[in-house]
């Protein structure tokens, strides 16, 4: 009854954040609407603010810290960079299609109903809600300005918040996350695990001589970079389908005009795989094509990369208490289970850190990070699929073995990055 009662105010949050979309780490008009929320659901709420906009929120405690068991319930506050989009900010170029408005209220409408109904007073375990900035792995140039600024040290809020200790007191995390689509009934899904990504600069050095005069003496920069092309398309015949490898090579920037044979060009590309070996040898193998390329055409290249998002390998132990309460739900009639993309989030650096699932819910029309991207089910987003994972937080009340949960230090995860980056 608590989820009917509250569905109107909750879907007007949502409406009011996917109208006014922010960037990553400037997400101050968002979070204001969620915490002006919060405290007047819990007048003596304490927030403990992360990250310029990040904030956590906790209910419940455990006497016996020895013994305790912390679960994190996570809701993303960022837009994407979408300036096409049909409700993009006409000044930043932020969108709200990628669902993260829609997990704010999800995350609104459980921490509602656990305050009102004090369900939570009987849980065994603590439950934090936490809210992040900067999922989207975009807006670089204004990020890298917060690192020089010594404001953050990551490009994603997750792993912003874990060096931060934001983490530290957490067991095991749930997320939700829009499903990309349009389905003709309900669903959710569990075990879809995200590709891990590379960011690469292949920056191409020839030299330069008038194109008309003297072409004979140059060292062609942009033909590099096109063979580069070629052999990224011819090499993947030689990839392992299973991995689910993408490589998107894009000009980012040159010198070139149409009387001078260019000297100097920069090609970026994503990497992404399921499995960190594998984006480790396939990183290998690009770099190797660009250097081969550079050398057929007697032209140097300087190779950089940048560490982008780890791979998610959701935790089948957790998932097994969503599959549970599907089996007692009437209201969500599909469960698809173990179905992978290629997409990337930084939930991949925080699942090495300690068991993370990222349960997946319909309800949208148009392109996920599309033009026209918008919920179309309001009713399941914020009524049905908040109290089917109220039923999750149940099911997952006096049955979970600690032995079963990884944990690992900060110190790690940074060591784990400096495997792949510097080599």
């Amino acid at each position: 009854m608590i989820f009917n009662e509250q569905y109107e105010e909750i879907k007007q949050i949502g409406k009011e954040i996917y109208y006014h979309p922010e960037l990553g780490y400037k997400e101050e008009r968002t979070k204001e609407t969620i915490i002006n929320y919060l405290k007047k659901l819990n007048p003596n709420i304490e927030i403990e603010e992360f990250s310029l906009t990040g904030f956590k929120t906790s209910l419940g405690s455990v006497e016996d810290e020895k013994n305790s068991l912390h679960i994190a319930f996570i809701a993303e506050l960022d837009a994407v960079y979408t300036p096409s989009h049909m409700y993009a900010d006409k000044k930043t170029g932020a969108a709200h299609n990628c669902g993260h408005y829609t997990q704010v209220g999800i995350a609104l409408a459980l921490y509602s109903y656990l305050v009102k109904t004090h369900a939570y007073k009987n849980f065994d375990y603590k439950l934090s809600f936490i809210f992040v900035p900067a999922e989207e792995y975009l807006d670089l140039d204004y990020r890298e300005e917060l690192m020089n600024q010594n404001k953050i040290s990551h490009y994603g809020g997750k792993p912003e918040a874990m060096k931060l200790g934001v983490f530290n007191d957490i067991d095991a995390a749930l997320c939700v996350h829009a499903i990309g689509g349009e389905f003709e009934e309900r669903t959710i899904n569990v075990n879809s695990d995200l590709a891990g990504f590379l960011y690469k600069k292949y920056n191409f050095k020839g030299k330069a001589t008038h194109a008309g005069f003297d072409p004979f003496s140059a060292k062609n920069a942009y033909n590099m970079s096109t063979l580069f092309n070629i052999a990224v398309g011819l090499s993947r015949q030689q990839l392992n389908e299973s991995e689910m490898p993408r490589i998107n090579p894009i000009v980012m920037d040159s010198d070139m005009s149409t009387n001078v044979i260019p000297n100097d060009i920069t090609v970026g590309t994503d990497l992404r795989t399921r499995t960190i070996d594998y984006l480790k040898d396939t990183a290998i193998k690009l770099d190797d094509a660009a250097k081969g390329s550079a050398q057929a055409l007697q032209g140097e290249v300087d190779i950089t990369t940048q560490m982008g998002y780890l791979p998610f390998n959701q935790n089948r132990y957790l998932s097994t208490f969503v599959q549970e309460a599907f089996g007692k739900t009437e209201e969500i009639d599909v469960l698809l289970d173990d179905d992978p993309i290629s997409a990337a989030g930084d939930i991949g650096d925080l699942s090495f850190m300690l068991p993370c699932i990222q349960i997946g819910y319909s309800g949208f029309t148009g392109t996920i990070h599309g033009n026209d991207f918008i919920d179309n089910d309001p009713e399941f987003i914020y009524e049905i699929f908040p109290r089917f994972l109220s039923s999750v937080l149940e099911e997952m009340n006096g049955k979970i073995n600690r032995e079963k949960l990884h944990k690992r230090t900060y110190e790690e995860y940074s060591a784990l990055i400096s495997s792949i980056v510097d080599k």
